[in-house]
C-alpha cells in the first residue's frame, strides 16, 4: 500500500505547532466567548416557550455546536481548534446577551467534568448508531421521551459541528499545494465519515474522541473532561492499521502529538488534563500496548503543560515502559506520574465498584480517582484548610479558659471540630446537588457516560453510576507536625502553656526566632522516617476516612470520600493562615499532598518515602501526590535513572497512591523568576498538575525553590 504524502514531515509539525501555540494562545477567547454567549443567548430564546427544561437543554447543546467555528493552520494534522475569528457581533449585542443570560440561565452551583467519557458505544457504531438506540428506546417507552429528544438533539449537534469541521477543511484545500491538499482531502473524508459513521482507521478514532471531547465542552458548558486511557480506546485501531499497512509508529505518534497540541490551545494554563496508560483488564492481564509508549513518546516533543500522562503501576507492567517515563523524567519533562494500580483498585473496591470496573479508573484531572466512563463524581469538593482549623481550637480553647487537659483530649476536640466542618461540606455538597438537578442539565456528557442512557436519566438527575463527592484535606503534613509539636512542648515537657503558644503565633515568631527554630528543628518531623510522627499522620488519616463516611451524597447516597489533593489550594489557603506550630510562618504555603512540608526531607529520599508510605494511602481515593525534586546534574550519568527507578518502585510497592518528580536545579528556577521571558516554556510539576513556571504567583515559586532538592539517593 502506498504510504501518504505530508505537507510537512510528522515529526516536525508538532515543533512548529508548538511555537505556533505559544505565541496565540489564548488570542482566540474572547472573540469566541462574545459569540458563544451570543449563540447560546438567541438558541435560550427560540425556545422559551418549550415546557420541558430537559428539552431546551439539549437544543441549546445542539446550537452551540452547530455554531462552533473551527481554523486549521497549513500544518495541522487533526482540527479542532476554535477560531479567533467567529463571526462578528456587537458590543451592545453581547452586553445585552450576557445579561439575559444572568437572569435566563445561571451558572449552577457544583462542580463539572473530571472524567472520562463512554467512547466505546461511539467507536464501535458511530454518533448514527448510538442515536438508533436512544430512538429505539423512545420507541419502546423505555424512559422519559424528553431526556431522549434531549439526548438525540445533542448528538445532532455534534454531527453538525464534525460536519462544519469537513467544510472548513475543504475550504483550506484552496490554494494549498498538492501535497498538503491530498493531506486535507483524507482529514475531510475522515471528518465527514466520523459524523456519522464508527471510525474505521486510527486517525478518524483519535479525530472523533476529539471532537467528542470538544462538544462536551463547548456544547454542554462542562470542564476538563479528559481523554483518560488513550491506549485503551485506540489500541485496536493502531493494531488494526499497523497489520493492514496503513500507519506508521511514527504516524500515529505525530497524531497524537496533534491531539495533545489541541489540548493545549482549547484548556487554559494552570488547570490540567490527563491521560493514563497501563494497568490491568478486568481478568487482571496487563492492558499495556504499543500506544501506551506512544502517550508517553508524544510529551517529549510537545513539552507543554497537558496533559499528564499517568502510568498505572502494578508488578507485571513491562519495565520498558517504567524506563520510558523515568527516561522523560531525567530529561526534564515532569508530566508523567506514577499511581499505584492495587492501592487505587483497594480504594475503589471498598466503595463498592466492582472488581471489573475497579480497574478503570482515570485520574480525573490531576491526582483525584474516579471509574472511567461511568462518573458524576465531584472532586475537591470543598477543600479543608486543616492548620486553620487548629489555629481556630487553640483559640477557642485560649479565649475560653477551657483548655484540654491532656494531647488526646486536645486532639479530640480538634477531631470534633473538623467533624463539624465535614458534616457543614457535606451538607453544602448535597445543596449543590439538588440545585444542579433542579437547573442544570448535560445531555451530550450523559450520552458518553454509563448509565445515563440505559437509565433514561440526565448526569445532573442520577443518571451516572457512581455519584460520590471527593473532599480534600490540605497541608496534612504541616498539621502533623504541628500536632507533635503541641504535645511534646504543651502537654509533656510542659515547656509551654497553650496561651503562650498561641501567642507567639499570634505574633508570627517576630522576635522569637529561638521558638521557631525550636518548633522546627528541635522535633522530629514527618518525612524524616520517625514512628512518633508517622503515625499521627495514619491516625489522622484514619478519622478522615471514618468522619467521612458517615456522611451520604444525593441523589443516591453516595460516599463523602477523602482526599489530599491541592492543586494551588496549598499556597492559596497557606496565604490565608497565620503562623502554626510546626515553626512555618504565617503565608506560608502549606506542605502538597502526602508529602512531607518543604525542606524537612532531611534525611533523603528513601526516608522520605518510608514516611509516606507508613499508612494506608487506599482510602483517600479524593487523591494524593507525593512530589520529589531532583538536580538536574543527578542524571549526568545512569547511574540517576537508575536509582530514581528504584526510588519510584519502593514506593508504589510499599501502597504509595501517587507520585511526580521534577528535576530542575534551583538556580535555573530563580534565572526564570527574574528573566520570565527567555523561560516561557519551562514546566515544573505542582500538586498533581503540570504549570509554566512563570506564570505562577510569586509564593508558589518560591514553594517549588524550597522543595528538598535531592542530588543523591
Amino acid at each position: 500500500m502506498a504510504r501518504m504524502e505530508y505537507a510537512v514531515a510528522p515529526d516536525m509539525a508538532p515543533k512548529l505547532l508548538r511555537g505556533r501555540l505559544l505565541r496565540r494562545k489564548n488570542l482566540w477567547r474572547e472573540p469566541a466567548a462574545r459569540w458563544a454567549d451570543v449563540v447560546t443567548a438567541r438558541a435560550l430564546r427560540a425556545c422559551e416557550t418549550e415546557p420541558c427544561p430537559q428539552v431546551r437543554r439539549g437544543r441549546l447543546t445542539r446550537e452551540r455546536l452547530r455554531s462552533t467555528v473551527l481554523d486549521i493552520d497549513d500544518c495541522e494534522l487533526l482540527i479542532g481548534r476554535l477560531s479567533g475569528a467567529p463571526p462578528r457581533v456587537s458590543d451592545a449585542e453581547v452586553e445585552e446577551s450576557r445579561e439575559y443570560l444572568k437572569r435566563m440561565c445561571p451558572q449552577p452551583p457544583g462542580q463539572t467534568g473530571h472524567c472520562e467519557l463512554h467512547f466505546e458505544p461511539v467507536m464501535q457504531r458511530g454518533i448514527a448508531g448510538v442515536a438508533e438506540d436512544i430512538r429505539g428506546r423512545m420507541t419502546r417507552g423505555a424512559g422519559d421521551a424528553g431526556v431522549y429528544q434531549s439526548f438525540l438533539d445533542a448528538l445532532e449537534g455534534l454531527s453538525a459541528l464534525i460536519e462544519n469541521a469537513a467544510a472548513t477543511v475543504e475550504t483550506a484545500m484552496n490554494g494549498a499545494d498538492a501535497t498538503r491538499r491530498n493531506e486535507l482531502a483524507v482529514l475531510a473524508a475522515s471528518c465527514r465519515r466520523i459524523a456519522h459513521e464508527p471510525p474505521q482507521s486510527f486517525r478518524d478514532a483519535i479525530q472523533l474522541l476529539w471532537f467528542v471531547l470538544l462538544g462536551v465542552m463547548c456544547g454542554d458548558h462542562v470542564g476538563l473532561v479528559v481523554p483518560g486511557h488513550l491506549d485503551r480506546t485506540l489500541g485496536r485501531f493502531y493494531e488494526a492499521d499497523r497489520e493492514r499497512g496503513a500507519l506508521t509508529r511514527e504516524e500515529a505518534l505525530a497524531l497524537i502529538e496533534g491531539l495533545y497540541l489541541l489540548i493545549n490551545e482549547f484548556i487554559p494554563d494552570g488547570l490540567a488534563m490527563s491521560v493514563m496508560v497501563g494497568g490491568r483488564d478486568g481478568q487482571g492481564r496487563d492492558a499495556t500496548n504499543e500506544v501506551s509508549y506512544l502517550c508517553l513518546e508524544a510529551l517529549r516533543r510537545t513539552a507543554l503543560i497537558y496533559p499528564t500522562v499517568g502510568i498505572c503501576w502494578h508488578e507485571g507492567t513491562p519495565q520498558g515502559l517504567v524506563d520510558l517515563a523515568i527516561d522523560l523524567i531525567g530529561h526534564g519533562n515532569p508530566n508523567p506520574a506514577f499511581f499505584g494500580d492495587e492501592t487505587i483498585q483497594t480504594g475503589l473496591k471498598a466503595l463498592g465498584v466492582p472488581p471489573a470496573q475497579a480497574c478503570h479508573y482515570i485520574n480525573s484531572t490531576c491526582v483525584e480517582i474516579t471509574p472511567a466512563t461511568a462518573s458524576n463524581v465531584w472532586v475537591a469538593s470543598p477543600y479543608f484548610s486543616t492548620c486553620k482549623i487548629l489555629l481556630e481550637e487553640i483559640a477557642d480553647e485560649v479565649e475560653s479558659g477551657t483548655i484540654a487537659d491532656s494531647f488526646t483530649a486536645f486532639r479530640e476536640r480538634y477531631f470534633a471540630r473538623l467533624d463539624r466542618q465535614i458534616e457543614a461540606a457535606a451538607s453544602n455538597e448535597n445543596a449543590a446537588r439538588r440545585e444542579r438537578q433542579r437547573c442544570g442539565r448535560k445531555p451530550l456528557q450523559s450520552v458518553f457516560t454509563r448509565d445515563c442512557i440505559a437509565r433514561g436519566k440526565d448526569i445532573d438527575d442520577g443518571g451516572a453510576l457512581y455519584n460520590w463527592v471527593e473532599c480534600s484535606f490540605v497541608g496534612l503534613a504541616n498539621l502533623v507536625d504541628s500536632l507533635h509539636v503541641l504535645r511534646k512542648e504543651v502537654f509533656e515537657a510542659k515547656r509551654l502553656s497553650l496561651a503562650a503558644v498561641k501567642a507567639i503565633l499570634d505574633a508570627d515568631f517576630k522576635g522569637l526566632e529561638a521558638e521557631r527554630q525550636r518548633f522546627l528543628h528541635g522535633h522530629p518531623k514527618y518525612g524524616q522516617d520517625r514512628p512518633e510522627v508517622d503515625a499521627g499522620f495514619g491516625e489522622t488519616v484514619a478519622f478522615l476516612r471514618e468522619a467521612c463516611a458517615r456522611r451520604r451524597m444525593e441523589p443516591d447516597g453516595s460516599p463523602f470520600v477523602p482526599g489530599a489533593f491541592c492543586w494551588i489550594m496549598h499556597e492559596m489557603l497557606g496565604r490565608e493562615c497565620g503562623a502554626t506550630p510546626d515553626g512555618r510562618r504565617a503565608g506560608f504555603p502549606f506542605a502538597d499532598g502526602c508529602g512531607p512540608a518543604q525542606g524537612r526531607e532531611t534525611c533523603g529520599p528513601t526516608a522520605a518515602i518510608l514516611s509516606t508510605t507508613s499508612w494506608d494511602h487506599s482510602p483517600m481515593l479524593g487523591g494524593l501526590a507525593y512530589n520529589m525534586k531532583f538536580n538536574s546534574a543527578f542524571f549526568q550519568s545512569s547511574k540517576g535513572y537508575e536509582s530514581l527507578r528504584t526510588l519510584v518502585l519502593t514506593f508504589l510497592r510499599r501502597g504509595g497512591f501517587e507520585t511526580q518528580i521534577n528535576v530542575v536545579d534551583g538556580d535555573t528556577l530563580k534565572k526564570a523568576r527574574e528573566d520570565p521571558e527567555a523561560y516561557r516554556d519551562l514546566v515544573v510539576r505542582i500538586g498533581g498538575y503540570s504549570d509554566y513556571f512563570t506564570r505562577l504567583s510569586r509564593e508558589m515559586q518560591d514553594e517549588i525553590i524550597l522543595r528538598t532538592e535531592f542530588t543523591e539517593v
